[in-house]
């Protein structure tokens, strides 16, 4: 992976105004994989006080998204076509992180996971997976 495709995705992120609204950031770029990270902040919590699940699906589907990015040609863009999470614990912590990775590449589809953890005392426990599909557009 080279330094334009890195590039590319970090000057992306930055253009979507969701992931500053929910304060998250680009952890880390490797082919096929992605890291974004969130704070829990009070405006993204539910009722009982966890990290809202749409917190958690947002820099999931991001985080696959990217992954599935770094697998394409620079004159590709990639949307969800669909995805699905499973929460599996509440959003307990400060942080969540968000690991998306490439599971199938391809031309027309890219199948895509990601694994939410909740960061909290230097503690990580997963609350969710998403699995998805992504697909290709070009710019």
């Amino acid at each position: 992976m080279d330094d334009i495709v890195r590039t590319r995705i970090r000057d992306s992120f930055s253009a979507q105004s969701m992931m500053t609204t929910l304060g998250a950031q680009l952890d880390s770029i490797a082919a096929g994989e992605i890291v974004i990270t969130a704070p829990i902040l009070p405006g993204v919590r539910q009722q009982q006080g966890f990290g809202h699940a749409g917190l958690t699906f947002s820099i999931g589907d991001s985080a696959a998204g990217y992954a599935a990015l770094t697998t394409l040609p620079i004159e590709n863009e990639v949307v969800t076509a669909e995805i699905k999470i499973n929460l599996l614990a509440p959003a307990q912590g400060d942080r969540l992180r968000a690991t998306g990775r490439v599971v199938k590449p391809g031309r027309r589809l890219i199948v895509v996971s990601a694994e939410v953890h909740a960061l909290k005392d230097g503690n990580a426990t997963l609350i969710a997976i998403l699995q998805g599909t992504m697909v290709p557009v070009s710019i």
